[in-house]
């Protein structure tokens, strides 16, 4: 029997000192605000199937299973380090549907299930390999939604989403989280973020054949 999850008053945007997290690299996590956005986007119900691929600390898997309590999250993720939290993580938030996929993406994936949505957080280099694989096994009415915080890896991406036909939207988050210091509040800025949203074009009857 699965464990009830301890958040029962759960809603999104848990804190990010919430997570386990890597070390001592601590901070390579899914930011609290980036995260909220990229599940309002991503579009999930109870029953959906998410891959997260580059699932880090596990951040976003753990929202996302709470959100698909009755779907599936695979959290992709090839760092022994990450797999160690994600799998803390999902001890201590209690949640029985995420299952963790311990390889380099895009290798390992043809045993999963077709998603119903996909977030790429991490691509170790991979860009396009990953996309080449991952679109045509998305569902024709899902959501892929991306964290890039590079212009080069936005660009490969828009690339290869343009060329395959998909409609792409892209989003600049750029945070500032206060800071008090004795009786003085400043603000600390976080890295910009461009979270890229694409989905199929749908096709249209009786054009097939234009071009």
């Amino acid at each position: 029997m699965g464990k009830t999850s301890t958040f029962k008053s759960w809603t999104p945007g848990i804190n990010d000192s919430e997570f386990f997290q890597r070390y001592p690299q601590k901070g390579l996590i899914t930011k609290m605000e980036v995260r909220v956005i990229s599940l309002a986007k991503l579009k999930l119900d109870e029953e959906s199937v998410l891959w997260d691929i580059g699932a880090g600390s596990g951040s976003l898997s753990i929202e996302a299973a709470l959100m698909a309590r009755h779907g599936k999250v695979f959290a992709i993720e090839k760092n022994p380090l990450d797999v160690q939290n994600i799998k803390q993580n999902i001890e201590k938030f209690g949640v029985n549907n995420i299952e963790i996929i311990p390889v380099y993406a895009p290798e390992g994936l043809g045993a999963l299930p077709d998603p119903d949505a996909i977030f790429i957080g991490g691509s170790g280099g991979r860009l396009k390999h990953i996309l080449d694989y991952v679109c045509p096994r998305l569902k024709p009415s899902g959501s892929l939604i991306m964290n890039a915080a590079s212009v080069e890896n936005l660009s490969v991406a828009m690339a290869v989403l343009k060329k395959s036909g998909w409609e792409t939207e892209i989003t600049m988050v750029n945070v500032a989280r206060g800071k008090t210091t004795g009786a003085v509040t400043r603000f600390e800025s976080l890295n910009p973020v461009f979270i890229l949203s694409a989905w199929r074009l749908p096709l249209k009857v009786g054009n097939l054949g234009d071009r």
